[in-house]
C-alpha cells in the first residue's frame, strides 16, 4: 500500500459526494480521511445518508483549507457551481491535488462561463491550469496533473458518442442534433417543484431549451476535435427515473459509411478503454444496462434514405457522469490503471 493516498470530499452530503464515498470504499489505494459539508459540519454523515450507517462513521468536517491539507493528498469537489472557482486555487496553493466535479473549471473562456452559469468565473490562471478530464479522449493530459475539471454528465455521454465520428470526418459537425434525457438525480438533492414526485411521475418534460449550461462545454470539446467552431442543437429532457442519461444524436454523413463501419471505427477508437462498450450491429443500449457502473454503452444506425447517422449513448449520470469518472481521472493522475476500483458490473435489473 505504499502508493496509497488520502482523499477528502467537499460537498459530501450531495448525490455526487455520496457516490464518491460508495466507490472509494472499494478502491485499494485510497483512504477517505475527511468528509466536508459547509452547511452540516459537526453532524454524523449517516444523519444525512442513513445507508452509510456503520460504513462511514465520520463526523462532517468544516471547510478549512489548512485542516484539509493536513489530512489529505487529493480533494474531490462535489460542490454547487460557483464554489470551486474560488476554492480550487487555495487548495492547489496548499499542495493538494484537486478534482472538480462542478462546472467551474470546464470552460476555458471566463466570459462563456459567466454567460451560461450566471456566476463569476475562476481566474484565468486556474482555467489555464485545469485539464478537461474526459478520460477516454484526453486521458494522456490528465497523467501527472494536479487540477482536473471533471466533465458534466450530459457532455460525457454526448462527447463519447460523437468524438470518434467527428475526428474521422465521417459526419458534418454543423448538422449535429442532440436529444438528451436524464433521471432526476441529475438535478441534485435540493428540493424544488421541478423535481417534485407529483410533477415528475408519469411525465416527460423538456427543460433549459437552448439555455443549458452544458451546451458550451460540448461545443468547446467538439470544436477542439474538429479544428473549427462547432455549434450544436442540444435539448434536454427530464424522465421519471432516478439514474441514467440517454443521448440520442443525429448528424449528416459526409460520405457513404455503413453502420457496420461505425461499429468497427468506434471499437478501434476505444480499444483498450474498458469503460466504453460498443454494441453489435442492430443492438442499442438502454440506461438500466449501465446503472451503478462506470460504463458508457454506444450503438449506431445509419439511414441510407436520409444520409444521416443516429448514435445512441447511455451512462449512469452519477457514476460515469460524475463520481466514477472522477475516480477514473484520479487513477490516471496517479499513474494507476484507470479501471482500479471501478471494474464492477452494473446493477440489474
Amino acid at each position: 500500500m505504499s502508493q496509497s493516498i488520502r482523499a477528502a470530499i467537499i460537498g459530501a452530503t450531495g448525490y455526487g459526494g455520496a457516490e464518491l464515498i460508495r466507490l472509494l470504499q472499494a478502491h485499494p489505494f485510497v483512504h477517505i480521511t475527511s468528509v466536508i459539508s459547509t452547511s452540516n459540519a459537526g453532524a454524523p454523515l449517516a444523519e444525512h445518508f442513513p445507508h452509510l450507517q456503520e460504513v462511514i462513521v465520520d463526523i462532517l468536517d468544516v471547510l478549512d483549507v489548512d485542516l484539509i491539507a493536513g489530512k489529505a493528498d487529493v480533494v474531490f469537489l462535489a460542490t454547487p457551481a460557483g464554489v470551486s472557482a474560488g476554492l480550487s486555487p487555495k487548495l492547489i496553493a496548499a499542495g493538494l491535488k484537486v478534482i472538480d466535479i462542478s462546472g467551474d473549471l470546464r470552460l476555458k473562456s471566463a466570459s462563456d462561463y459567466e454567460k451560461w452559469y450566471k456566476k463569476p468565473a475562476a481566474s484565468e490562471e486556474a482555467l489555464a491550469r485545469s485539464i478537461y478530464g474526459l478520460s477516454e479522449v484526453f486521458g494522456d493530459e490528465v497523467k501527472g496533473c494536479d487540477l482536473i475539471a471533471n466533465p458534466g454528465c450530459y457532455p460525457t455521454a454526448t462527447l463519447l458518442g460523437l468524438i470518434p465520428a467527428v475526428e474521422a470526418g465521417w459526419i458534418d459537425p454543423s448538422t449535429i442534433i442532440i436529444d438528451a434525457k436524464s433521471g432526476v438525480s441529475g438535478a441534485g438533492r435540493g428540493v424544488s417543484l421541478g423535481v417534485h414526485y407529483a410533477e415528475v411521475n408519469e411525465n416527460l418534460s423538456a427543460y433549459k431549451i437552448n439555455k443549458h449550461q452544458h451546451i458550451p462545454e460540448i461545443e468547446q470539446a467538439l470544436s477542439r476535435i474538429a479544428g473549427k467552431p462547432v455549434v450544436t442543437t442540444f435539448t434536454t429532457h427530464l424522465v421519471p427515473m432516478t439514474r441514467g442519461i440517454m443521448a440520442t444524436m443525429y448528424a449528416t454523413l459526409t460520405g457513404e459509411h455503413t453502420a457496420e463501419e461505425f461499429v468497427e471505427k468506434y471499437r478501434q477508437y476505444y480499444e483498450g478503454r474498458k469503460f466504453v462498450r460498443i454494441r453489435p450491429l442492430g443492438k442499442y443500449p438502454s440506461t438500466k444496462e449501465v446503472t451503478g457502473s462506470n460504463f458508457c454503452d454506444i450503438g449506431f444506425a445509419v439511414d441510407e434514405r436520409t444520409g444521416r447517422v443516429t448514435i445512441v449513448s447511455v451512462i449512469d449520470n452519477v457514476v460515469k457522469g460524475a463520481a466514477g469518472q472522477a475516480i477514473q481521472n484520479l487513477n490516471l493522475m496517479q499513474g494507476w490503471d484507470e479501471t482500479t476500483g471501478l471494474l464492477f458490473a452494473p446493477v440489474y435489473p
